[in-house]
């Protein structure tokens, strides 16, 4: 399911089409013939060869021929930070703040279902310092105002502020004292931090026991793919207004070339921290964001 700024504008409530997209995505689930997690969220699990038969629930292994166990309150704290770039590239393309707002909606959604799972939830929103920063919790007065923050961020015109990913992932760590899923979304633009240093930060996250989902934000069809009309364009880097003419073709085979190898770079050294990379692009809908996470979150039960 997608959704336009102006579909947001309408409804007026990010946290009633966050709910739609999670109801959605949980129907989906349960009509594919592949099952690889439990959609009751908060009150069971499946049951792993070798656990006690003590607290199996055969009411739902009659409906559903699987084998699940009654999962409790204390089993379902899992804590998680909510970290959302919202750096000037992110508001690209302009017309519709394509990379921040999916990024607010994808953000709301996971927010909606960890409160359907009785997790805790904070809320991070960084360009070159920080900007927004709550507590982590899972009350629901807590998450209505995490919501009245998401549509706040939608109604934000677009800042003129550079990112550092890497210094703003240090503060992170030495900020959250206890083990916690770390969701980060970014487009990775960084004009401040090479590489190297982002690696960096993002190890020291997994340093202190963090586990770290990070959504490599993009709009394909132009930032990797570059697909514009065969005409002259100017291009602003919306960070530094650094400007350009040039005809997209003349450059398109190299500049695929050069995203094609910066990603698998950036997707090796995440492997090699244990860290899961996932590309998101803003065109393709939600639900890879969300399957992404529960199969994270499943590994961390």
């Amino acid at each position: 399911m997608q959704f336009t700024l102006e579909d947001v504008k309408k409804f007026g409530n990010v946290e009633v089409l966050a709910k739609q997209m999670v109801e959605g995505f949980i129907t989906g689930l349960h009509k594919s013939p592949y099952h690889g997690f439990s959609v009751e969220f908060a009150e069971h699990r499946l049951y792993n060869n070798g656990e006690s038969t003590r607290h199996i629930d055969w009411k739902l292994f009659a409906k559903t021929d699987r084998l699940y166990t009654k999962r409790y309150e204390e089993e379902t704290n899992l804590r998680c930070q909510m970290v959302i770039d919202q750096s000037s590239s992110m508001y690209y393309p302009q017309h519709n703040f394509g990379k921040m707002r999916f990024s607010v909606m994808a953000a709301a959604a996971l927010t909606y279902l960890l409160h359907k799972q009785r997790d805790a939830v904070g809320l991070h929103t960084f360009s070159d310092q920080l900007e927004i920063e709550t507590p982590v919790r899972s009350s629901g007065a807590h998450i209505h105002k995490l919501f009245l923050q998401f549509n706040e961020l939608l109604d934000k015109p677009q800042t003129e502020k550079r990112t550092n990913v890497a210094d703003i992932l240090h503060q992170l760590a030495k900020k959250v004292h206890r083990r916690s899923l770390v969701v980060l979304f970014s487009d990775m633009f960084d004009n401040q931090s090479d590489d190297a240093q982002i690696m960096s930060a993002l190890q020291h996250l997994k340093h202190n026991k963090h586990e770290v989902l990070l959504f490599h934000v993009t709009d394909r069809k132009t930032e990797f793919d570059f697909e514009f009309e065969n005409r002259p364009y100017e291009f602003i880097d919306a960070e530094t207004n650094e400007k350009v003419r040039l005809n997209p073709s003349s450059i398109k085979e190299q500049f695929r070339t050069q995203m094609t190898r910066h990603y698998h770079d950036l997707y090796l050294k995440c492997a090699k921290l244990k860290i899961d990379l996932i590309e998101a692009d803003i065109n393709a809908g939600f639900d890879a964001i969300l399957k992404a996470y529960l199969i994270k979150r499943q590994k961390m039960v």
